[in-house]
């Protein structure tokens, strides 16, 4: 992982007097491979991890490219910082201004007196976009696991079942198939509760004819996946059937306008539009994805307010809706890699309707 930091001073055209303070776990992660508790310190003449007896053994094994610097109740954690920088010059240091606390900021100005402290701005997860093939094997592997776990569901799926039977049978197929854990809290939504895009999975017994959306993800290696499938307990209405065909045109002509170049909110529009078009205009609420890796949700967005042009090797998730209160709704996700001239699936069960 010692690449990576190397990598973000590179980024930021570190000097020796500069270094970097990350406290946000996916950042100290994604740079050195550690993934207790504590801050890591980033600077041309050092790479260090500070933490506490808990963990110290822990990151030599994660992290045997960084210094390891324990705290105690005699040197805390703004001490330590306060001698890295004096034992190797830093005098400005680059912070995380979007995730550490006020009172802990303060804590650490009065420890090293006289630097001068700037926003990291976001560097990190901007490195984080574009995936190594390490990253995308592992999230691969997830997506994988997150699919054979949906189609083994597909034959345990009953009438009077309900939400929260499926969402355990979903994570424990996943964790006993090679899941180091879930990337997010399972959502299960079947009939009038489809209309609430995150809905937590209750006691609702399912009934013929309900639609039942499932939104899911493995994780491997610290890494996410995530796939929506909406499928159908016996016939569905005529409403909600239409509804599945305009989703489904909707993700299928979104997901191939994928590609390295694309404009983001270009992208959104594209779903947006055709379901406003059929009828749905203000049923779709939400952006059309996201990216993901050590997080369930980074950037770039698929969304109205983003800009941004994709890149090769970024991964989004492709996932339009219709939510219909006191009736149900539709969603259907791929997470797909950004390709030159396209893009690839990396989530693989049909998107087809499917009646049990």
């Amino acid at each position: 992982m010692a690449e990576r930091a190397a990598r973000l001073i590179e980024a930021m055209n570190l000097n020796e007097h500069e270094a970097v303070l990350v406290h946000d776990p996916s950042n100290m992660f994604y740079l050195s491979g550690y993934t207790g508790e504590g801050l890591v310190l980033v600077a041309k003449q050092v790479c260090a991890i500070v933490t506490d007896f808990r963990y110290t053994e822990q990151a030599e094994k994660q992290a045997p490219a960084f210094t390891v610097e324990a705290t105690d109740k005699d040197r805390r954690e703004s001490a330590v910082v306060a001698e890295l920088c004096r034992t190797h010059g830093l005098d400005t240091i680059y912070y995380e201004d979007n995730y550490l606390t006020v009172r802990g900021f303060e804590i650490l100005k009065k420890s090293v007196p006289g630097a001068e402290w700037k926003s990291l701005a976001g560097a990190p997860q901007r490195l984080r976009q574009l995936k190594d093939e390490a990253e995308l094997a592992l999230i691969r592997q997830a997506c994988k696991i997150t699919g054979d776990a949906f189609e083994r569901m597909l034959g345990n799926i009953r009438e009077g079942m309900t939400e929260k039977e499926i969402a355990l049978q979903l994570e424990w197929d996943m964790l006993s198939h090679g899941a180091d854990g879930i990337a997010f809290s399972t959502i299960v939504a079947a009939g009038a509760n489809g209309s609430l895009p995150h809905a937590i999975p209750g006691d609702y017994k399912l009934q013929k004819g309900d639609m039942i959306t499932m939104d899911f993800g493995a994780k491997c290696g610290g890494y996410c996946a995530d796939m929506t499938r909406t499928v159908a307990l016996g016939q569905p209405s005529a409403e909600m059937r239409h509804v599945y065909e305009i989703v489904l045109e909707a993700q299928k002509r979104a997901q191939a306008a994928v590609m390295a170049g694309k404009c983001c909110e270009k992208i959104d529009s594209i779903a947006r539009d055709y379901i406003y078009q059929n009828g749905y205009e203000g049923r779709f609420g939400h952006g059309l994805g996201h990216s993901l890796g050590i997080d369930i949700h980074e950037s770039p967005r698929l969304s109205q307010n983003c800009s941004d042009l994709l890149q090769v090797n970024q991964l989004v998730t492709v996932e339009p809706g219709i939510y219909l209160p006191g009736i149900g709704g539709v969603r259907i996700e791929n997470t797909v890699v950004v390709k030159e001239g396209g893009c690839e699936a990396l989530t693989l069960p049909t998107t087809d309707l499917i009646i049990l």
